[in-house]
């Protein structure tokens, strides 16, 4: 497994990953960083935690980006393997394709971690740079940046599904698409949909549901991928 999970690094070398993951975090800190910086004294006046409205600004971004970026990257791991033509190859090596599966959904799972991380560090920083001075709560970041993450995974597996036993690149697109707008719209949507769970509504049960239906999706798609001919 290790060493699947080796490859698969691999063969992502200048695909772009990395440069996403930055790309997702930065940019929701970043449309903070304007928004403060055009009208500083306005926001400060609609409460007088600066922290927490802060905080609530940067979360209403949070879902659309780990959504779009669950997509991104599920879609490109698979088409990797599409514009080598190495399904083929890889199944007729001595490896469980079951492995192969899980492998990949590690892979899309670390750099969804790697931005979690990158947004809590960011906005940090922009707090610290925007001098609230007031105790820095360091606990609803941390909870802010990595909660939606264990809410996305029903997405997240379901996207990586799809991508992976899909016969042409046009259909996981289509369900990036709606499962894009779906989040987009998820405050039309019954607190139940997984689309919602990453605006964190309830925010332990959301994070708990999103870790049961992720996994459950992607034992069901790793059967899948398992008893289905490659592409």
């Amino acid at each position: 497994m290790g060493q699947l999970i080796k490859s698969e690094f691999q063969k992502i070398k200048r695909k772009g990953f990395w440069f996403l993951s930055f790309l997702g975090a930065f940019g929701v800190v970043s449309l903070q960083a304007l928004n403060y910086g055009v009208r500083k004294d306005w926001l400060l006046q609609q409460n007088p935690d600066y922290w927490e409205y802060f905080l609530l600004n940067v979360t209403s971004y949070i879902p659309i980006a780990i959504v779009l970026g669950t997509i991104i990257l599920s879609t490109q791991i698979s088409s990797i393997e599409e514009e080598t033509n190495a399904w083929k190859m890889q199944i007729a090596l001595p490896i469980s394709k079951k492995s192969l599966y899980a492998a990949k959904f590690f892979v899309v799972l670390f750099f969804l971690i790697v931005a979690c991380v990158l947004l809590a560090l960011f906005t940090l920083f922009l707090g610290l740079f925007l001098n609230f001075n007031q105790p820095i709560p360091v606990l609803a970041i941390i909870k802010q940046s990595f909660l939606p993450f264990l809410a996305v995974l029903p997405i997240a597996s379901f996207q990586l599904w799809i991508a992976v036993i899909a016969k042409t690149q046009a259909t996981p697109i289509t369900i990036g698409v709606l499962n894009f707008l779906l989040t987009y719209s998820s405050q039309s949507l019954p607190d139940w949909t997984p689309w919602s769970w990453t605006s964190l509504p309830n925010p332990l049960i959301n994070s708990l549901l999103g870790i049961g239906v992720g996994l459950l999706i992607f034992f069901i798609g790793q059967q899948d991928f398992y008893r289905k001919d490659v592409k």
